[in-house]
């Protein structure tokens, strides 16, 4: 029987603060079954001197062996894992939402008419979408109308059209929900869909432009191209729909 791995970790708990990288650090060591010595750094002194003891610039530390691996990040790229850049362009966020709004819809609709397939399942989807997405923008408006105004049409011509947006979607959105008003949610959501619409179309399809989508937030590293196509797209058609739909069918029916 072979001895077990062991590994030893530096990392700050402090009375104030504890390392989150560290507790992620630890709980990988200890998943890949290694015996842990877990030493902490409690007080700032501590934490420079040990520092300056290895010359690192930050904690956690992990040695496997008596050799530095380094941080946590370090640690993952040991185990011959991913480590997530920061900086890189995804649609995770997107596909999370989208996922959320979709599952919100299904139970709302098997709440209300005890199936899941209905056509308000598909009207409370982009509803509900729209909500979502306008939240994302609403959590720093400012950070987004900056991101916005990079290639919205009507935007770069009046700027606090880029301000007034996330209110307009959510408006819309909410009110398509009800199924109330729709004097008001049918004329927004078609114009600024619209409006974003062509914009996406022309800064990725004509002009080919490499941008991120101020879809969901200003802080958001979605690329700009189908996914904000899509958003504009779905409000259009919700706005047509809820006009010539079918009397009796669908929300507040």
């Amino acid at each position: 029987m072979t001895d077990r791995k062991t590994a030893e970790i530096h990392r700050m708990v402090m009375p104030t603060h504890t390392c989150p990288y560290g507790l992620k650090a630890l709980y990988l060591l200890k998943r890949k079954g290694y015996a842990v010595d877990d030493h902490h750094l409690t007080t700032r002194e501590q934490t420079d001197a040990f520092k300056a003891q290895h010359q690192v610039e930050t904690t956690p530390q992990v040695f496997i062996e008596g050799k530095r691996i380094g941080g946590y990040d370090d640690l993952r790229r040991y185990f011959g894992m991913t480590v997530r850049d920061q900086n890189a362009v995804t649609y995770r966020p997107v596909i999370a939402l989208f996922a959320m709004a979709a599952g919100m819809a299904l139970a709302a609709s098997w709440a209300a008419y005890g199936a899941l397939t209905t056509v308000a399942a598909a009207e409370w989807f982009i509803a509900i979408a729209m909500c979502l997405l306008a939240l994302q923008k609403l959590k720093d408006v400012d950070s987004f109308a900056t991101m916005f105004l990079n290639y919205d049409l009507l935007a770069k011509r009046w700027v606090p059209y880029a301000y007034a947006y996330p209110f307009a979607e959510g408006l819309a959105g909410v009110l398509m929900m009800s199924g109330a008003l729709m004097w008001i949610s049918i004329p927004v959501a078609a114009f600024i869909g619209t409006i974003g619409a062509a914009s996406v179309f022309k800064a990725v399809y004509i002009g080919k432009r490499e941008l991120k989508c101020a879809c969901v937030g200003g802080d958001s590293n979605v690329p700009l191209g189908f996914v904000s196509l899509t958003e504009n797209v779905m409000m259009v058609a919700m706005a047509v729909w809820m006009l010539v739909k079918p009397m009796g069918i669908g929300l507040g029916h």
